[in-house]
């Protein structure tokens, strides 16, 4: 198959191939064929350019896994418009942070989401006004003026219904000019506390479809029906399953969100073959006495976002004959690294061998390669990497294209990638990056705390949950955590938020005054082990 210029191009491909199949189908019954879905975009792509929108220019789209995400998705990018999926449990303060950094000039809520749209688009509107705000002032500097598109509600004032964006007579838009214009920003959070995009092109998109569809035996082809549970604001989702499913045609069948029992029906009714899922999912289905038989169309099932326990590979495959594969993968790489589909042979822990068209280096603090089998930072080089950070590029791949992750692991004779920590201290629920830092400056606005310390412990139902330890010196610790929790709901997105609040005096530090996380780590492994109260 030939490779296409840009993600869109992909649908007008498969609309001309297969134009009465089935492409997308929502749980509630609701499809779209291929020509449909290549009507949609082309209207949405049209209606862009007569709302005002140019080439260039940010759409945030905030929606769940519905219809009008992959087509509003699409009909950005063939407008080649820059589009900006964020999830939709943003809270307000999130989404204005998010809206002024890109400098968004429309953004897309549904029923769900509108009301915390709305009110970051008035927060912004207050701040550009010069009221005083949470928002930093280099952010508000960057905020235009945002309108509102909804999604099967009646527009406000100033707003504008999707439905008129759709109205609008298809029009051929230009090719592509250029495969490394900017196609999806990714905020991923950030290392400072402030939102971060991984700014993905064009290029890096269909690079990475092309290595995952490299791969044999193959991931997905045109007769599959791949389940989209994982949400599609995220790059698991975005580019591993939706870009999948444009590049082998299959039928995507779209779900808002996972449950148990709920999901195997679907996958049942649906006869789904291929089931991209996150770890957690294993849990949940752990207890589940007919699993083998509840997953009778499946043929394979894909694990990513985070590292997944050999025995919980051994035990399902055992439970239910069905290969489990898993990978490593970054939204800076678009973003599928390795998988175990390209190890020459199983091993416990692997976390696979990376995709063709992917190179992959370690190298120790000095930025040599580690001796012997010692692990080392891992370091990655392809097509598929991002062109850095939103705004100016900040911290993509070095002038030779290789990227250093953040990552720690090692690589065996065989070139299987085997994960032994992070450098960073990312936090992982439910296949979602928490940056401590994010979650400790909240904390630490809170009346009364001196101090905070975030970090992550084991959790069976979203493989790490969030601890936050906080510094209070006489004062009252059952008002603290209240406030602290408080703070958090309001500020923070759910898998954001501690599930746990510890009030202390004061927290263990170094000589220089940094925090002893691995000293707050070992009291909560001991905790767990019932050896602290």
């Amino acid at each position: 198959m030939p490779v296409e210029p840009d993600v869109a191009q992909l649908v007008a491909s498969a609309a001309r191939d297969r134009p009465d199949a089935l492409a997308v189908v929502e749980a509630g019954g609701r499809r779209l064929t291929w020509s449909g879905l290549e009507d949609e975009v082309a209207r949405i792509a049209t209606g862009l350019g007569e709302a005002g929108v140019v080439a260039g220019q940010r759409v945030v789209i905030v929606l769940g896994n519905r219809i009008e995400l992959v087509t509003c998705y699409l009909g950005v990018l063939r407008a080649q418009v820059v589009a900006v999926p964020v999830n939709p449990a943003s809270t307000t303060g999130e989404l204005a942070r998010m809206l002024a950094d890109c400098g968004a000039r429309l953004v897309v809520a549904d029923a769900s989401t509108l009301p915390g749209v709305r009110e970051a688009v008035a927060l912004l509107v207050r701040a550009r006004a010069g009221e005083t705000t949470d928002l930093d002032d280099d952010l508000v500097a960057r905020a235009v003026p945002t309108r509102v598109v909804t999604v099967g509600e009646e527009p406000g004032d100033g707003e504008v219904g999707l439905d008129v964006l759709r109205a609008a007579e298809p029009r051929p838009v230009p090719p592509l000019p250029d495969p490394e214009k900017l196609a999806v920003l990714l905020y991923t959070s950030g290392t400072s506390g402030r939102p971060r995009a991984a700014m993905l092109t064009h290029r890096a998109l269909l690079a990475n479809v092309e290595q995952v569809a490299e791969v044999e035996p193959p991931m997905m082809h045109g007769d599959d029906v791949v389940l989209g549970v994982l949400p599609l604001f995220h790059v698991y989702g975005l580019n591993a399953v939706l870009g999948g499913v444009l590049r082998h045609r299959c039928k995507l069948v779209l779900a808002e969100r996972f449950e148990p029992q709920g999901t195997l029906d679907l996958i049942d009714d649906e006869a789904c073959s291929v089931v991209p899922v996150a770890p957690a999912v294993f849990t949940q289905w752990a207890d589940e006495p007919a699993l083998r038989e509840r997953l009778g169309p499946v043929r394979l099932v894909l694990s990513g976002s985070a590292p997944l326990a050999a025995e919980v590979v051994e035990d399902f495959t055992a439970r239910t004959g069905i290969p489990l594969h898993q990978g490593y993968g970054l939204t800076e790489a678009a973003p599928v690294v390795t998988s175990t589909l390209c190890s020459q042979v199983h091993q416990a822990g692997s976390v696979g061998a990376a995709l063709p068209g992917i190179e992959i280096r370690l190298v120790d603090g000095r930025g040599h390669a580690p001796e012997g089998e010692d692990p080392g930072e891992i370091e990655i080089r392809g097509a598929n990497l991002f062109s850095g950070y939103w705004p100016d590029g900040a911290g993509g791949p070095d002038a030779e294209g290789w990227w250093r992750t953040g990552d720690v692991g090692f690589l065996d004779a065989s070139g299987d990638l085997f994960l032994v920590d992070r450098v960073k201290e990312l936090v992982i629920v439910s296949g979602f990056n928490v940056y401590p830092v994010e979650v400790e400056d909240v904390v630490r606005e809170v009346a009364g705390v001196t101090d905070a310390a975030v970090i992550g412990v084991e959790d069976p139902g979203t493989g790490e949950a969030v601890v936050a330890y906080v510094s209070a010196p006489g004062a009252d610790p059952v008002a603290v955590e209240a406030a602290v929790r408080a703070r958090c709901e309001e500020r923070l997105a759910r898998f954001k938020q501690p599930t746990r609040v510890v009030v202390v005096d004061e927290l263990p530090l170094t000589v220089t005054g940094k925090v002893q996380k691995g000293r707050l780590r070992g009291f909560e492994r001991r905790r767990r082990l019932g050896l602290l109260e």
